[in-house]
Formats: C-alpha cells, sequence, structure tokens
C-alpha cells in the first residue's frame, strides 16, 4: 500500500484511542459473553488469549488495517526469502533457516544445515567418550563463555531444560565480573569440562577477558598442551581462534545473516546440544520451525505473532503504555524475562525509520519480569493500583514435569487470578461489602476504602504451553522473535541492528586505560573525570 494509505491507518488508530472508553475492557465482556471465542487463536501447539485487551471488533480492525498497509506480510516473505531485510547492515535475516529449509534461501538453508550436522556429530561423539580431555576423563560439564545474545539465550533454554540424568552439566560465564567466575569456579573439575567461547569475532572484549582467565586456569589445571582438547569456539575468526590454540576442527561458525539475539538456534546452541542432548535440542529446533511455518501460512486474523505485535502497538501507540511486563508462571522459565528485554529492548529501540528519518511515534517499551508466583509478592503492586496500567503477558504450562499436584494447581490458580484482577478490579462497593464481612467497623472502611480500590481495566495476554519440553519452548520463542520483526515493520524500523550498543565500547577504552595507569585523563566531562578521580583514591586504599 501507499505511503498515504499507512499514514491513515495510523490516524485511524489513534482516533479510536482518543474515544472516551478506549482504555475500557470489562464492557467488552459484558457486552459479549463470546468474547474469548472470538478474541483466542492457536499455533504450533499454543494458545494466545487476547481478549483481556481494550482491543473492540473496530480496534482489531484497524489493526489488521495497518498491518496491511505497512505490509507486514510482503516484508515477512521477503524475510524468508534472503531479502535484505536488515538495510543498515545491508544484509539478510535468516534465523529461520537455522530451524528447516528455506526454499527462498536454498544456499544459506543448506549452509545452516552442514553446521547443525557437525554439531550433531561433535555432540554424540563428545557423549560417546569419544573425544575427552587431556586426562582422558569423559567431560560431564559443558562451560559457555559468551555474553548478550551468546548467553541470554543458551542460559534461559538449558535452565528451563535441563534436568538432572542429562548428557552433560550447562554452566554459564557472561559477565566480566570476576566474581562471576568465582561463583562458577568451585562447581568445576578441569579434568571433565569442555569450554565453548562464544563469540562471532572473537574480538568481544567480556568474551575473551572471561576465556583467557579460564584459559590460564585450565593451562594450570592439566597443562598448556592438554588444555587445547578443552576448548570449542563458536566463531567465524578462524585467525583469531587459532591464534587462541582451538583446532579449525573445533571452530563451528555461524554466518552474519544471524543476530545475535536470534542465535540461539545456531552454533551459539552448541551448549544445549551438549547438556541436553541431540535428539532434544533438534526437537527445540523443530517447535520454532512449526512456530515459522505458523507465521509464514496463517493468515493474519489468526496469526500468532502477528496478532501478539498488532496487541503491543496497540498499548503503546494507542494507549501511550510504554512498559510491559512478562510472567511466565513456572520456575523454570525465570530466565524468559532477561531473553526477552535483550530480543526485544535491543530490537526496537530505535529512535530513527529504515531512511534515517526520525520516528514520528513510540517504539519498544520497557520490558521487565519475574517468574509467578514470586513477581505478585514484589512489582505486582504497581501493576495493580499504579497510576499508570502496565500490560502483563501471563505465560502459563498446563502440564508440570513433577509429582506435586496440589503445587501446581497454586500456581495456576494465582496465574489465571492475577490476569482476572487486572481486568474486574475491585470498586467502592465490593471493597465495602468485602470489609463489613470482615467485621470492620464503619470508621474503618471510610478510613482504607481509597486504598483498597482497584481501578481494573488492566490489560493482559496469556500464553498457554500444553507442557514446558523442547518443541513448545521453541515454539514460544520463536512467537516472540517474530513478534518483533512484525513491530520493526509497523514501526519501519530495523530491529535487526544494534548502534547503541557500540559507543559505550568506544568510549570505555581510554577509560580502561587511566584505570590501568591510575591517573584519570582530561578528555571527559567533569562527571566523569570527577568519578574515576574518586575511584582511583579508593583503590589506593
Amino acid at each position: 500500500m501507499s505511503a498515504d494509505q499507512l499514514q491513515a491507518a495510523w490516524a485511524g488508530l489513534a482516533a479510536l484511542a482518543t474515544a472516551p472508553d478506549a482504555a475500557a475492557i470489562r464492557p467488552l465482556f459484558a457486552h459479549d459473553p463470546d468474547r474469548f471465542a472470538r478474541f483466542h487463536a492457536r499455533g504450533a501447539g499454543l494458545l494466545l488469549d487476547i481478549s483481556k485487551t481494550a482491543i473492540s471488533d473496530e480496534v482489531r480492525a484497524c489493526l489488521l488495517g495497518l498491518a496491511r498497509a505497512a505490509d507486514v506480510a510482503g516484508r515477512r516473505d521477503m524475510m524468508a526469502s534472503a531479502g535484505m531485510v536488515n538495510v543498515t547492515e545491508r544484509r539478510a535475516a535468516l534465523h529461520m533457516a537455522l530451524r528447516g529449509a528455506l526454499p527462498g534461501a536454498a544456499a544459506e538453508s543448506a549452509d545452516a544445515a552442514a553446521t547443525l550436522e557437525a554439531m550433531r556429530v561433535f555432540t554424540e561423539a563428545v557423549h560417546r567418550g569419544e573425544i575427552r580431555g587431556a586426562t582422558n576423563q569423559r567431560f560431564d560439564t559443558v562451560l559457555n563463555i559468551g555474553i548478550g545474545g551468546s548467553d541470554l539465550g543458551p542460559v534461559m533454554v538449558g535452565r528451563a531444560l535441563w534436568r538432572a540424568g542429562d548428557p552433560m552439566r550447562p554452566i554459564h560465564l557472561g559477565n566480566v565480573d570476576g566474581h562471576g567466575w568465582e561463583t562458577v569456579l568451585p562447581q568445576l573439575d578441569a579434568r571433565r569440562t569442555l569450554v565453548l567461547v562464544a563469540s562471532k569475532t572473537f574480538t568481544t572484549q567480556e568474551t575473551m577477558a572471561n576465556a583467557h582467565l579460564v584459559k590460564r586456569w585450565m593451562e594450570a589445571s592439566v597443562g598448556k598442551l592438554g588444555a587445547a582438547a578443552h576448548f570449542v569456539a563458536l566463531s567465524t575468526n578462524l585467525k583469531a581462534t587459532a591464534e587462541f590454540g582451538i583446532a579449525p576442527d573445533r571452530v563451528f561458525p555461524f554466518r552474519d545473516w544471524v543476530g545475535g539475539r536470534f542465535s540461539l538456534w545456531s552454533a551459539i546452541g552448541l551448549s544445549l546440544a551438549l547438556s541436553l542432548g541431540w535428539e532434544r535440542f533438534q526437537e527445540l529446533l523443530d517447535g520454532a520451525a512449526a512456530m515459522d511455518r505458523h507465521f509464514l501460512e496463517a493468515p493474519l486474523e489468526q496469526n500468532l505473532p502477528v496478532l501478539l505485535a498488532l496487541t503491543e502497538a496497540w498499548h503503546v501507540n494507542g494507549l501511550g503504555l510504554d512498559r510491559r511486563a512478562v510472567l511466565p508462571y513456572d520456575e523454570r522459565l525465570r530466565r524468559l524475562p532477561a531473553h526477552l528485554q535483550q530480543l526485544e529492548m535491543e530490537s526496537l529501540g530505535k529512535r530513527v525509520r529504515l531512511d534515517g528519518t526520525p520516528v514520528s511515534h513510540a517504539t519498544g517499551p520497557v520490558v521487565f519480569g519475574e517468574p509467578g508466583t514470586s513477581a505478585q509478592h514484589s512489582f505486582m503492586q504497581l501493576v495493580h493500583q499504579g497510576p499508570k496500567p502496565v500490560p502483563v503477558d501471563f505465560i502459563l504450562v498446563a502440564r508440570p514435569d513433577h509429582t506435586h499436584a496440589e503445587n501446581h494447581r497454586i500456581l495456576l490458580a494465582h496465574g489465571l487470578a492475577q490476569a482476572e484482577a487486572l481486568l474486574t478490579g475491585r470498586d467502592a462497593a465490593g471493597v465495602q461489602a468485602d470489609m463489613r464481612a470482615a467485621g470492620a467497623d464503619e470508621a474503618t472502611i471510610a478510613r482504607l476504602l481509597p486504598h483498597r480500590i482497584f481501578p481494573g481495566d488492566r490489560p493482559s495476554v496469556t500464553i498457554v504451553l500444553p507442557k514446558l519440553d523442547p518443541g513448545s519452548l521453541g515454539a514460544l520463542i520463536a512467537l516472540y522473535e517474530h513478534k518483533v520483526f512484525v513491530l520493526g515493520a509497523l514501526w519501519d524500523i530495523n530491529p535487526f541492528d544494534q548502534w547503541g550498543v557500540e559507543l559505550g565500547k568506544v568510549l570505555a577504552a581510554p577509560l580502561l586505560h587511566e584505570l590501568a595507569a591510575g591517573a584519570a585523563g582530561d578528555t571527559h566531562d567533569s562527571s566523569t573525570t570527577g568519578l574515576l578521580a574518586e575511584v582511583l583514591k579508593l583503590q589506593a586504599g
């Protein structure tokens, strides 16, 4: 469609958002007993419910019109056909090719398949004991050294799916803070530890600092010559990996059409294959591929990533809600909010459009979260009674992998109740009735009444997984990946670059030199110069 049609679609959405009851949700349920049936959809084994939002039939039609005006389907198909959707870096974005062949990207799909096959062969050789450490001990622990996308995705999936009895124990070292190394060190036996260094360029400062630290530890444990048997690189820089001492057959590449936050399906997922076993890693890929097919084939009206993205566009651009909480009601998903923070905020935190002109509307919201029910005892107070609504993603798992049925019933009951409470709230009459039933006197009721009213009409979406297994988790992660792409199309921004992370790295270089030299320079602002001087003074004792 034309730019005029896109502008008209945005104007239509803005007009609907200015209606007096635009944010009201309860009346939608009152007028439509079948609202849930008409406002939920299924795909790749997942259920998405957007009924507890202020999206009316008219708003939904407008949002779908916006998706068509922004040519979401066309841009989606362009991505799947190896089109240059990452325009600033002049690259394709083909993370889908990592989990299944794309007819429009045959060469890239073949390349991804070759890397996956090399990973499978290596993984199974380690598990059979054909590849061992310097002291001929079998590996039982895999230590993954990475940061950002080379850490957050594998950590999240590993913690969600690993269980006692799986082939290897996963340990992750991300933060350059030496306390992180001191925390994991007691868990490691150098003779049985396989170390993965995950850095596409093999120059990432934090990752390489940790890699050299671990290398020194390994050399002290098994000798300089023996240490090489314990290292693997996930990188494309063969020169740098060779200089580090890693043999070419221990280097697993991933291409520049794989962004870091979309890379856990690539060689970056080797720690998952080693710790979970190849079959379960393949199930993770298959689950993501099922969501890919749904995204590519389902009509927009029933397309889960599209519906999730349109809901966020309504909240952010229509209602001005610039924060979102993610509450997985499964302790195993405790690192999912952190993964989504990077996936969404790094992708969508952009202030210019594809052509370099400033955006004319808000883009990515702040994402935060914790597992339920822990979150109910921390930030959910603000979500329920703060002045500004905060949309919530509730993620429920129907069937647990433990035998503690009562615990799981309590968990699910709280997840469902929190969403219901955000919707319905509690008005003055309800509070008064509750307090009178509890025996409170009228003076106490009058004093506490304002504090105990819940406004309600607070939006949430709910995603239901049948169980938390590799397939359903793969589908869930891919759902959010595709949601990010759709929002990028709606907002006309590039979700695949991240220039915002670079400036701090550049400015850190002279500061590192000054910290090492023990003297502050004069090239910084007065605050930075003063803080550096104070730090150096404290270090000097």
